[in-house]
Order: structure tokens, then C-alpha cells, then sequence
């Protein structure tokens, strides 16, 4: 034991050592639609309802996801450092975890927000109450918190004393279970399993939500009101098939031991393009968000 090495941090692998591409990077990060998202969800009266609270707060948890992995790698990119300290990467590993929780939950929650809307729209507003929103979001929230303690937990329970070297831009778990102890891996993957359980219960719950949705579509005889309950359903059902994608090819696939760019690329889809690419999914196919936009502009110049 006395010969074994304890790290107290980590090499992290850069993207590239291109100052243009870094740059572009930082731009993306502050570029980020979602702030915009945000701010005109809570600034026009007219979007304060139980829709918009959900899409409110599924951009601001885009926004913290981002705001986890980005900064740090860029900082990296620019100083040329490639390390990270052991409680920066349980830091950032567990408030991944905790935004990727609690989306899931969140897009859990607004699949039967818009079965509610759909399949009962008389019973709409005696059902999603503001008080049950808040309710569903103080939840969601409680669920993303616990879970990931329990994850971050169990991963940094034991030291690291094999390898200190992450093959991607930032704390991964697949990453960090590669050069976790036999102990570690054998909690994490009982962990996984449970993960994995609670998983298809929640696709068993949006599977159900939108076979309703999609029945009661085709039952519809008006075309301007299945086309409407349409544009409603599909930005959301599109948000949560590349969510759900993303992370099982990124968390249940082959770990490498070697830095390989289609692994380092699929890290950036689900960490950092799939929070960008959600507000756009959203904002230009909502017509109510648009022309919030062109209010709060107008108001701005």
C-alpha cells in the first residue's frame, strides 16, 4: 500500500489547440439561446402559464448543464492546462448528473402536461394547477438532487490510485468508472441497474402519455386542430428522443482507453450542442415565444 499512488487530480484531454476554434467555443457557451428563452418566458405576462413554466425551467436547467462542463473546458483551452482537481471533477460530475436527472424528470412531467392539454383540454386548467406545477417542479428537482449524490457518492467513495488520465473534455462517468477500484465498479454497476430500472419506468410513463396524445391526434375530423395539438407535442417528443439517444450511446456504449475523436464528439453532442439545440427546437416552432420575442426587442431598441 505504501507504494501506491493516491491522485488528487486529473488530465483531462483537449478538443484541439486551434485559438480559432477556442474562441468559437466561447461563443457558443455565451451565444447559448436559452438565457433568451428564460428571460422572455419571465418577463411577458402573456407566456405565464403552466407550458411555458415547464419550458422555463427545462432552458434553465440547459443553461446550468452548459455552465458545468464549458467554462472550465475552455479555460483549459486558453491557459493550456489540461488538469482538473479531484473535488472540481466530483463537483462537475455531480452537477451533471443532477441537471440530466432532473431534465428527465422534467420531460417526464411535460409529457402529461401535454396529454392533459390534448386528450382533455376542457379539464386543462382544473388539473395543471400553478400550485401542481410548482408541486411537479419542486420534485423534479428533489429527484435530479438525490440521485445524483447517490451516484457522485459511490463514484468517489474509494481513491483513485490506477490512472489519473480522463479520456474526454471533462468528468465522465463512463471515464471515471474505467479507472475506479473493483469495489467502485461493482456498487456503480448495481447502481446502473437500478438506474436503468427507474429509466424504463419513466419511457413506460411517456410511452403510455403519447400513445393518448397520438390517438386522440388521428381521431381528430379538424385538420387546423390536429395540426395545432401537433406543433404542441412534436418539439417535445423531439427534445426527449435525442436526450434519451444521446445518453445511452454516450453512457452504456464501450468505454475506450484511448482518445478516440467520434468519443470526444459524442461527449460535445450531449453535453453541449443538445442544450443548444433545444431552445431553437422550441423557440421557432412556438409562435406565442416568437412573437414574445419581437415584444421584449421592441421594448430593448
Amino acid at each position: 500500500m505504501s507504494n501506491l499512488t493516491i491522485f488528487t487530480e486529473f488530465v483531462l484531454m483537449e478538443i484541439s489547440s486551434s485559438r480559432e476554434l477556442q474562441v468559437m467555443q466561447g461563443l457558443l457557451f455565451l451565444l447559448t439561446g436559452n438565457l433568451v428563452t428564460v428571460t422572455v418566458i419571465v418577463t411577458d405576462p402573456h407566456l405565464h402559464s403552466q407550458m411555458y413554466f415547464f419550458i422555463g425551467n427545462l432552458s434553465l436547467i440547459d443553461i446550468c448543464c452548459i455552465s458545468v462542463t464549458v467554462p472550465k473546458f475552455i479555460v483549459n483551452s486558453l491557459t493550456g492546462s489540461a488538469l482538473i482537481s479531484l473535488p472540481a471533477c466530483a463537483a462537475q460530475l455531480f452537477l451533471f448528473n443532477f441537471f440530466a436527472a432532473t431534465e428527465l424528470a422534467f420531460l417526464v412531467v411535460m409529457s402529461y402536461d401535454r396529454y392533459v392539454a390534448i386528450c382533455h383540454p376542457l379539464h386543462y386548467g382544473l388539473t395543471i394547477t400553478p400550485r401542481l406545477c410548482a408541486q411537479a417542479a419542486g420534485v423534479s428537482w428533489a429527484t435530479g438532487l438525490g440521485y445524483s449524490a447517490v451516484h457522485t457518492g459511490i463514484m468517489f467513495r474509494l481513491p483513485f490510485t490506477g490512472s489519473n488520465v480522463i479520456h474526454q473534455y471533462f468528468c465522465d462517468i463512463p471515464q471515471i468508472l474505467s479507472i475506479s477500484s473493483s469495489d467502485v465498479c461493482f456498487s456503480e454497476f448495481v447502481f446502473i441497474a437500478l438506474s436503468i430500472g427507474l429509466g424504463l419506468l419513466c419511457s413506460l410513463l411517456l410511452l403510455i402519455s403519447y400513445i393518448n396524445i397520438f390517438s386522440m391526434v388521428l381521431n381528430m375530423h379538424s385538420m387546423e386542430a390536429r395540426n395545432k395539438a401537433l406543433s404542441t407535442c412534436t418539439p417535445h417528443l423531439a427534445v426527449l428522443f435525442i436526450f434519451i439517444v444521446s445518453g445511452i450511446v454516450a453512457n452504456l456504449g464501450p468505454i475506450p482507453d484511448k482518445t478516440y475523436l467520434s468519443n470526444l464528439l459524442t461527449g460535445m453532442f450531449y453535453s453541449m450542442v443538445l442544450p443548444l439545440i433545444n431552445p431553437l427546437i422550441y423557440s421557432l416552432r412556438n409562435r406565442e415565444i416568437n412573437t414574445a420575442l419581437g415584444r421584449m426587442f421592441n421594448r430593448c431598441f
